[in-house]
């Protein structure tokens, strides 16, 4: 599939994509790629020129194996990423395989469709995996690029949320966003401030950090769950005896498939969800990974090509 790339988001991943660490030669990165269809390969059906439509982390699959088969396609032995196993989305235009697209509803812009292919889909499928009870308590550990998203996702969803972030300035933002309370993790410890105020049922952990994992679940309410969403080098080590006795559970998560992409952006749409964005020129991009190496993005950042809604230059 070609799509003429209109807007392409920009993830922690990407660092290390463009520093090209893993790479036998110059890569180009993007997963979170918004664009219109140009043209169609031998026996695609459900796609033509002109779809509007948006590529993710997830960027194809064997369709054969039993992750497949089973939908589970995020999960597939041989799942494809863009910008690692082929040329991603930073660029004027873009191929994929037809398995890998999302349909963008009408009513959702393509600066703000781009981020829901990564870091959307992750935040809305983290969130309602979480198994939290119907107006259950839920907290976000990590208010940034995915964090920011799992606030608006976990209140759409009927729950009360309560965000935690270092230092005291995310705490309005939080508040807009739809968390009921804020915890400082510098000024307390984030687990014993949960447990003080009655406990949560899940936390959905998307800092980038494993560090604060074994003092969080601690603000758990029995049965509660952590979701870690964001990953470093780091490992967990966890106090064995308080999650036997509260049958506490700790599970990571991926991202999503393009259904699971179209389904977070159809609820955003339904529900006034939008991603927080600063937009760059393509031809910026290297100062837009600056802004996110610096800590500055402020949610996500999104690099546009200048084509216009078609495709087409204005």
């Amino acid at each position: 599939m070609a799509i003429d790339v209109i807007a392409s988001g920009l993830c922690h991943a990407d660092l290390g994509t463009a520093a090209a660490e893993h790479a036998p030669g110059p890569v180009t990165p993007g997963h979170e790629v918004a664009g219109v269809v140009s043209g169609t390969g031998p026996g695609v059906k459900r796609w033509r020129a002109g779809d509007r439509v948006v590529v993710g982390w997830f960027g194809g699959s064997c369709g054969q194996c039993p992750a497949c088969l089973a939908e589970d396609v995020v999960h597939c032995p041989e799942r494809r990423v863009p910008g690692v196993s082929y040329p991603g989305g930073w660029a004027s235009r873009f191929l994929a395989p037809a398995s890998a697209l999302a349909r963008i509803p009408d009513a959702l812009d393509f600066v703000d469709a781009a981020p829901m292919g990564c870091a959307g889909v992750t935040a809305f499928n983290a969130v309602r995996g979480a198994d939290a009870p119907a107006g259950g308590r839920i907290a976000v550990f990590g208010i940034g690029g995915l964090g920011h998203l799992a606030i608006q996702f976990a209140a759409a969803m009927g729950h009360e949320v309560t965000a935690v972030a270092r230092g005291p300035e995310r705490e309005e933002d939080s508040i807009t966003l739809g968390a009921s309370a804020y915890i400082d993790s510098e000024a307390m410890p984030p687990g014993k401030a949960l447990r003080a105020l009655g406990g949560v049922d899940a936390i959905i952990s998307t800092a980038s950090s494993t560090a604060p994992v074994a003092e969080l679940i601690t603000g758990l309410r029995p049965h509660g769950r952590l979701v870690l969403v964001g990953v470093d080098a780091g490992t967990l080590d966890l106090p064995v005896a308080p999650m036997i006795m509260h049958a506490l559970s700790v599970t990571g998560h991926l991202t999503g498939g393009p259904a699971d992409t179209e389904q977070a952006m159809e609820f955003a749409v339904r529900h006034g969800i939008q991603p927080t964005t600063q937009t760059f020129p393509l031809a910026q991009a290297q100062s837009a990974l600056q802004e996110l190496r610096d800590g500055r993005a402020r949610f996500r950042l999104v690099l546009e090509t200048g084509l216009g809604a078609t495709g087409e230059r204005p």
